[in-house]
């Protein structure tokens, strides 16, 4: 299955509650964390919930 690296990579302040809770249930825990997740459509629905402060990119299958 394709796995996807996602970037924290802009502040939570002045965003709602709401993504900043997303940021959190997606797993991180400070700004400029780098996580790598199976794809899955529940994991990209987080990603486009808070998109504008991640940066994503997908990896090649191994």
């Amino acid at each position: 299955m394709a796995k996807v690296q996602i970037t924290w990579s802009k502040s939570w302040i002045g965003f709602p509650e709401t993504q900043r809770k997303t940021i959190k249930s997606l797993g991180f825990h400070k700004l400029n964390n780098t996580i790598v997740r199976e794809d899955s459509p529940q994991l990209r629905g987080q990603i486009r919930k808070v998109q504008h402060l991640l940066t994503v990119v997908e990896l090649a299958d191994e």
